[in-house]
């Protein structure tokens, strides 16, 4: 495993990191039913090879964003048996749930207790966009990251981030934070913080956490024709391995982390972190990448990462799904098998004929789509 110095912390994380949001779980339908015995050898054998930054937060594995997810008290469990003391675990206070000064110790109590840890290693104020930012300020929000690192209960405070890149700046400039934590992928280079943010906040000093750097799986399921590009490559490499080493190849990345759900994704992403090195792709390659991301953009037409923080939809529409199956249609040649599989979650799932078009999905949507526009087309084309 290959380690990189988390900007001005001056700690030493592995260039990979475990994501524990996409864990494996038992049947299709529920998200906090985490197949725990799966789970935990995947957490346990990539520390065992060297993984020592973790991830989780309060909703993750949840089936909504009022209520703690299944994700933090599973961590609990991974991480027991010594492994705690091998890692850097990361959480986030859920910033749409504050109010007041008062609810921030209140989360981050509950969150010490569900990772039944006394300290969390590096503590995000989760999603901050134009709108959560100025409400948490005003809350009192930096006097509780001061006091929180001043107690123990915290060792360094960050957040991460999904919108302009101008409330990206403006909240750097905020506080002195240690790290942040940014989406970043070869098709989303300008996109969000994008490059100009990664390469702003390195400057200021802060360590670069990286999330989504597949695109939500999206960047591993490659048309034919950008097959072909990589294919005339020297070095043969998977979709997977392309799209990692893209983001590794930016020396101001600090940690990238992979929501992986099954064993092959951790034995694959572990072979991959051994050659991360900064600066390490070929013009030719990099020229490979770019020809790949020309293809994706023209043929792509929802802009979406199956983050999942659309759900659940109250009349229960699986968003991520459906938007997943119609960008195949258009990225694979029209590949029937889309619309069969839009025919199968259909029944499994509620149509997203039924859509009652009332925006609380898009009030939560990290990539700003407008949801109800985008459903009424996968209606148009698959039923």
């Amino acid at each position: 495993m290959l380690y990189r110095k988390f900007g001005k912390t001056n700690e030493m994380v592995s260039a990979l990191g475990f994501g524990c949001m996409r864990l494996p779980i038992i049947g299709e339908a529920d998200p906090t039913n985490i197949d725990e015995e799966k789970a935990i050898n995947m957490i346990r054998h990539a520390i065992d090879e060297g993984v020592n930054y973790l991830d989780t937060a309060y909703p993750y594995h949840g089936t909504g964003f009022a209520h703690g997810g299944a994700s933090e008290p599973f961590v609990a469990k991974a991480l027991k048996d010594g492994y705690r003391e091998r890692v850097n675990l990361a959480t986030k206070l859920p910033s749409w749930l504050i109010k007041t000064r008062a609810d921030m110790d209140k989360y981050l109590n509950e969150q010490l207790e569900r990772l039944e840890t006394d300290t969390i290693d590096f503590y995000l104020l989760h999603a901050l966009n134009d709108s959560l930012w100025p409400a948490l300020k005003e809350a009192g929000v930096t006097e509780f990251l001061d006091q929180a690192i001043k107690d123990g209960r915290i060792k360094y405070a960050g957040f991460s981030f999904h919108d302009r890149i101008g409330v990206f700046k403006e909240i750097v400039d905020n506080y002195d934070w240690s790290f942040c934590q940014i989406q970043y992928n070869y098709l989303d280079e300008n996109y969000q913080a994008g490059k100009e943010g990664l390469e702003y906040a390195a400057e200021k000093g802060l360590a670069v956490v990286i999330m989504e750097p597949l695109r939500g799986g999206k960047l591993i399921h490659l048309p034919q024709v950008a097959k072909d590009i990589f294919n005339l490559a020297d070095v043969k490499r998977t979709p997977a391995e392309w799209g990692l080493r893209w983001v590794w190849n930016h020396p101001e990345v600090s940690v990238v982390l992979s929501g992986m759900t099954a064993m092959d994704h951790v034995t694959e992403n572990l072979k991959v972190a051994e050659e991360a090195h900064a600066n390490s792709l070929t013009k030719k390659e990099l020229a490979s990448i770019d020809q790949v991301k020309a293809i994706f953009k023209e043929r792509m037409k929802v802009n979406c990462t199956a983050c999942a923080y659309c759900m659940p939809c109250p009349v229960g529409i699986n968003i991520p799904v459906y938007f997943s199956t119609y960008n195949d249609h258009w990225i694979f040649d029209g590949n029937p098998e889309a619309k069969s599989m839009y025919g199968l979650w259909s029944a499994f799932w509620t149509p997203a004929s039924k859509c009652e078009e009332c925006g609380e999905c898009e009030s939560h949507c990290p990539q700003g789509i407008p949801i109800r526009e985008e459903l009424k087309k996968v209606v148009e084309l698959f039923e």
